[in-house]
């Protein structure tokens, strides 16, 4: 994923982009709302300080909303409700007060573009994704199916399933899951996340098989069909 990062705090923007790398994000970063507004390579999310050298941060959230629909979260030491609600109100889709943590910032990204997702129109041949023969979920109703069949799914059952299988085959580390499903300041154990993946393996057995790496994470893969090579 892209993120155009504008934050001129060069501690603060070094701390971030570093962070985000470790989790696989691609980060483009600039110091200066011109330098924001007249960034031409792609990006799917913006990460804007409000604080910046040459304009308000809210008059760049306020034309880059204008420009399009990619989500924009505001990191800012503002934390005045006032400048919050005018953020939100202008186009932004989530505010992160400084100070906080790289995870947070993650957790919020992997949020907003959920609800983007789920707000996006199919493309015209789109609908359910399909995994294997058996496997369909439809992100959009939140609705999964086996062999045309509906399961039925607890919600933080789905959430983990639709997670995992956004890319089958990866390993997934516990505290990322944690974070994508749960919540970025879940500090308690994580025995939940192992209830959830025993009630999916039960579900969803030889559909999928749900791998745990000891001390790392987990790994789902679909499992293939009878004869396929």
């Amino acid at each position: 994923m892209r993120v155009l990062l504008v934050e001129d705090d060069e501690p603060v923007a070094e701390s971030l982009r570093r962070g985000l790398l470790r989790y696989g994000f691609e980060v483009a970063w600039v110091t200066t709302g011109g330098a924001a507004l007249s960034h031409e390579d792609p990006y799917d999310v913006v990460l804007l300080d409000l604080g910046l050298p040459d304009t308000d941060g809210l008059d760049v959230c306020k034309a880059l909303r204008e420009r399009g629909d990619v989500p924009i979260i505001v990191i800012s030491a503002r934390s005045d409700e006032t400048d919050r609600v005018v953020g939100l109100e202008l186009g932004a889709d989530d505010y992160v007060s400084k100070p906080f943590g790289v995870r947070e910032v993650i957790a919020r990204i992997r949020a907003v573009m959920r609800r983007v997702q789920a707000r996006t129109p199919e493309v015209a041949a789109g609908g359910p994704d399909r995994y294997g023969s058996r496997l369909t979920i439809d992100r959009k109703a939140a609705r999964v199916h086996v062999d045309g069949e509906e399961v039925a799914l607890a919600p933080k059952e789905y959430d983990l399933l639709a997670f995992l299988t956004e890319e089958p085959g990866a390993l997934m580390s516990r505290e990322q899951i944690m974070e994508a499903v749960w919540d970025a300041n879940w500090f308690g154990p994580t025995k939940t996340l192992d209830v959830h993946v025993a009630a999916l393996r039960r579900k969803f057995t030889g559909v999928i098989t749900i791998e745990a790496v000891r001390g790392v994470g987990f790994r789902l893969e679909i499992v293939k069909d009878a004869g396929a090579s």
